[in-house]
């Protein structure tokens, strides 16, 4: 007697969870892009430098990221639905209490942590869900889900620049948390897969289905494996330069003299960018033209590049070409650095393997904003903390390169491992 998970549906009620990690990834990540709206105001309200702002938003980055092997071992130990829920609960209390404006540190504590460990535990086990429930269509599917990320950011930039101008800052993180409590109705939607338990009467087609079994195994052992630790490597220095630029764009088109909405306007832009990107690259990952690891080489590198020019710009128009080019190259990114885990470590090793991959990306979350912020500080030009993240993508690509290579000794090697086997078969085969 033996149990089991159920065979993954590819379909079915998968797309209902689909549907609801869209709008978790929309009320997560999406308020996370767009906090760069309520950067200056925050500098300007506490009169403090460019490097001290910017903590509250690295604080809810690296919580976000510390947050990931807890709510990997609370997944296993209940199960995503009651983990999301928790999760919802958390980032709108840390919304609500920040509206109460009490210091700079208050925001550190309300914002920085409990909004980034809400955004762990409700992002963390909604990938997990997706993951779990598809193999064929799971590119894709994962692509649909992160882009609740970019529709509602399209929609968030404008409206949290409403918020701002019509309740201040203080009221649009009131009625933000007050939004972020339809996490937990998404939540409730997370029907865990159930657990197929075989008897002998299972060669008779007879099954007994039991409650999913949750085991608390977190395997810390996955580091030793040195494609998984490259691509840590690769996570801690991407991560220093993915959330860089949302939070310093539109202080630098502010920088250029454009009115309050301009900028607001650009991060709609960069969020559908962000969209065509995901789904573009989600859909030729399907195809199976290039190996996940190899597409990831590519974009990230390419990502580099482009924030890398883009202090060049010094009009919106020009401005709004660099963002769509680094909207769309993020987006490939996402769509595939988190399924490409499934490539290292099997989907057996899925959730303990995102948990660490998220612990150690708060590395680079956590350095990676007050860094440019000093930079900033230090020259009085926005363009340094571009350029810095520009060189933190193009070094994280060459980890990625490294990491292919491994992957493709140890499939070559379990292959030639197969080879004598199937050889000695077809001999026994033939003899006979």
């Amino acid at each position: 007697m033996k149990s089991r998970r159920a065979r993954p549906p590819d379909g079915g009620y998968g797309w209902v969870v689909v549907m609801s990690a869209f709008f978790i990834m929309g009320l997560t990540a999406s308020v996370l892009k767009n906090f760069g709206l309520f950067f200056l105001d925050i500098q300007n309200h506490f009169g403090v430098p460019t490097s001290t702002t910017s903590w509250v938003t690295s604080t809810t980055i690296a919580m976000f990221h510390l947050g990931a092997p807890v709510a990997s071992v609370l997944t296993l130990q209940f199960s995503q639905r009651v983990v999301i829920i928790v999760g919802g609960l958390l980032a709108a209390s840390g919304m609500l209490l920040a509206s109460l404006d009490l210091s700079l540190p208050w925001l550190y504590l309300t914002i920085g942590i409990l909004q980034g460990l809400g955004i762990s535990f409700s992002w963390i086990p909604a990938n997990s869900m997706v993951s779990h429930y598809f193999v064929r269509w799971r590119p894709i599917a994962y692509a649909i889900a992160s882009s609740g990320e970019c529709v509602f950011a399209v929609v968030f930039s404008p409206f949290f620049q409403w918020l701002i101008e019509m309740y201040s800052w203080q009221g649009a993180l009131l009625i933000i948390g007050g939004l972020q409590l339809n996490l937990c109705v998404c939540g409730a939607l997370m029907r865990p897969l159930e657990t197929v338990q075989e008897t002998k009467d299972s060669l008779e087609g007879n099954t007994t289905v039991l409650p999913p079994k949750r085991k608390v195994i977190f395997q810390c052992s996955l580091m030793r494996e040195p494609e998984f630790f490259l691509y840590i490597l690769f996570a801690i220095f991407a991560a220093a330069g993915f959330f860089i630029p949302p939070l310093f764009l539109v202080p630098f088109a502010s920088s250029l003299g454009m009115d309050k909405y301009w900028p607001a306007s650009i991060l709609s832009v960069l969020a559908l960018a962000d969209l065509a990107g995901r789904l573009i690259c989600g859909w030729i990952a399907n195809m199976r033209l290039w190996r996940n690891l190899q597409l990831l080489t590519m974009v990230v590198t390419l990502l580099g590049v482009v924030l890398l020019l883009l202090p060049i710009s010094h009009n919106y128009w020009a401005i709004v070409v660099f963002a769509s080019l680094y909207g769309f190259l993020f987006g490939c990114v996402v769509a595939i650095h988190i399924t490409s885990i499934v490539d290292i470590v099997t989907l057996e090793g899925f959730d303990n393997g995102l948990g660490l991959f998220m612990l150690f990306r708060s590395i680079g979350g956590f350095i990676g904003p007050p860094a440019a912020g000093w930079l900033v500080d230090e020259t009085n030009d926005y363009s340094t903390a571009f350029y810095l993240s520009g060189l933190c993508l193009i070094s994280s690509a060459v980890f990625v390169v490294l990491v292919d290579r491994f992957v493709q000794k140890r499939k070559a090697a379990e292959a030639e491992g197969h080879q004598p086997n199937i050889q000695e078969d077809w001999e026994a085969g033939k003899v006979k």
